[in-house]
């Protein structure tokens, strides 16, 4: 009878350059879908906000002021706030807060607004999810919105003082 000496199958060594080379390719992956949400979350902070900014004119097109009294709406990431169910007034204020709750949690940060004292100025502003996007010397950037209309990415805006402007 004669002995078949045919091999079946692969080697070991075979088995772990495919394995290798699939690793590679699903860490290239993985590394271009965080990218992708990083973005994703930015244009999230930039909707909400621009939606609030459009509640705000609305709000003022009727009462010829956005509140009364300088009021701080501060939302973390929780979605714990203090003082924004005034901040558009009583009636518009539920659209101004789940904007600035949605904007907090796609952040992952504390979002701002702030209203001055004649209710006649209004501004925003939350820290984005990615660094550098423009060329920042401090290595956060911050999107800012205004009741003058201005929306743009700043990265001196200092959220944790009163602005009622973006710079």
């Amino acid at each position: 009878m004669k002995k078949m000496n045919s091999k079946k199958g692969f080697t070991l060594i075979e088995l772990l350059v495919v394995v290798a080379i699939i690793g590679i390719l699903a860490s290239v992956v993985l590394a271009s879908l965080n990218s992708a949400r990083t973005k994703g979350a930015d244009a999230a902070i930039k909707s909400n906000l621009s939606g609030m900014r459009a509640q705000a004119a609305l709000y003022y097109d009727t009462n010829n002021k956005y509140s009364t009294g300088l009021l701080a709406c501060n939302v973390t990431s929780a979605g714990v706030a203090s003082s924004c169910t005034d901040m558009f007034g009583p009636s518009a204020s539920l659209g101004a807060l789940e904007a600035m709750k949605a904007t907090a949690a796609a952040s992952g940060t504390i979002a701002y607004g702030y209203v001055d004292s004649t209710g006649q100025l209004w501004a925003a502003g939350v820290q984005l999810k990615s660094q550098n996007v423009v060329n920042s010397s401090s290595g956060v950037d911050y999107y800012c919105v205004d009741s003058a209309g201005l929306a743009k990415i700043e990265d001196t805006l200092t959220l944790n003082t009163v602005f009622t402007a973006c710079p």
